[in-house]
């Protein structure tokens, strides 16, 4: 059986390559998976990917299934019961964003109907495909026009840990781009 070439990144860590090959760069619209990897790409924030996604059953948990009306309601117990919480990232910081975010994530669904149908305004509601796709992962931007433009609108609106960087692994991990490097089975030049 022949074995599929992937992005470098997904090494052979089984949870990687499960990550790389069904969800990373694939177009995401559900609103409660949107906010899940919202909250996860804040925590990730300083940290490697595979880290977070270790956690991520823990975070399920912590997070009350990423029911951001759930989310939305944590107090100051809870916030001081999650810093004990040794199965996800223990930063006060990141966990009253997510809260904080969860918020600001109703707000936005009160005003669009939908999360997705804010969020991927932002690429004009279609995945962006490079016209040359990157050979290595250097070649992949940090950051672009569109995660600015997508940081500054979440930040007016008053979402943290939504920096450009952070937006644009966002943009990545729920398909609003494709940065799958060449040769990996998963890219698509679909334009």
């Amino acid at each position: 059986m022949q074995q599929k070439t992937r992005c470098a990144w997904a090494g052979d860590d089984p949870d990687y390559i499960r990550y790389h090959d069904l969800e990373w760069g694939i177009p995401l619209h559900d609103d409660k998976r949107l906010f899940e990897m919202l909250v996860l790409e804040g925590f990730q924030a300083g940290l490697s990917w595979i880290t977070i996604l270790k956690r991520r059953d823990h975070f399920r948990r912590a997070f009350a299934g990423f029911d951001w009306k759930k989310v939305a309601a944590f107090d100051e117990k809870k916030v001081n019961e999650l810093l004990l919480d040794k199965g996800i990232i223990r930063n006060r910081l990141k966990i009253t964003s997510a809260i904080n975010n969860a918020s600001k994530f109703m707000d936005i669904r009160k005003e669009f109907g939908t999360f997705d149908k804010y969020i991927w305004q932002f690429t004009g509601y279609s995945t962006i495909y490079p016209s040359k796709p990157p050979r290595v992962w250097k070649d992949l931007p940090t950051q672009t026009p569109e995660s600015d433009a997508m940081s500054k609108d979440l930040k007016k609106r008053g979402f943290t840990f939504a920096g450009s960087v952070i937006c644009y692994a966002y943009m990545q991990a729920i398909g609003m781009v494709n940065d799958h490097l060449e040769g990996c089975f998963c890219f698509c030049n679909c334009k």
